[in-house]
């Protein structure tokens, strides 16, 4: 019995630090137990957005199929995508014949991309008129998380799977002139 107690403790010590910085920020009482007003919730100003799960930008970059830093574990461990690739392409330098290539690629995965963002932001779209509406159900609630979850997932297949077919149609000196031109280091393996 002991030892539950000391473990349910040890938890909930554990946890402790996650709660404190919210703590920290409370407002601090000096005897006279004035009232204070709260601080801005980092939220403020979001409520204006048509879907409040997602901001005016990131609307547009999912509607012009662009990356939304979705194909990072790719990028930053040395596997090229085609959109930069392509923005790089004399200083690489890339063939015709590599360029013709990487352009197809980047068409087809930007099409893909396009539809996938088109069908999270219908989503969120859903999930947030249910919301506004007063009329969410957890069953409906439930079905939305999981459809989103499934959307975003999809959008991210079609960025990192391109990624993963980009390196064949390079060179290994291409793939490191890349690397270095966006800056990045050499990947640890």
């Amino acid at each position: 019995m002991r030892r539950s107690v000391a473990a349910a403790l040890a938890c909930g010590l554990a946890a402790a630090p996650a709660v404190a910085p919210s703590l920290a920020q409370a407002p601090k009482h000096d005897g006279h137990h004035r009232h204070q007003h709260p601080q801005a919730s980092p939220y403020a100003g979001q409520e204006q957005r048509a879907i409040k799960s997602l901001s005016p930008a990131d609307i547009a970059a999912l509607r012009r199929g662009a990356g939304w830093g979705l194909a990072k574990a790719a990028e930053l461990n040395g596997q090229p995508g085609p959109a930069h690739l392509l923005e790089l392409k004399d200083r690489i330098p890339l063939t015709a014949a590599q360029v013709a290539r990487i352009t197809a690629l980047h068409a087809d995965m930007q099409r893909r991309a396009i539809a996938a963002g088109a069908r999270l932001i219908a989503l969120e779209r859903a999930l947030n008129e249910g919301f506004a509406a007063g009329t969410m159900t957890d069953e409906r609630l439930r079905e939305l998380v999981h459809k989103i979850a499934a959307a975003r997932a999809a959008l991210r297949y079609v960025h990192l799977s391109t990624h993963l077919r980009t390196p064949a149609l390079l060179t290994a000196a291409q793939i490191a002139r890349y690397n270095s031109l966006r800056g990045y280091t050499t990947p640890a393996r």
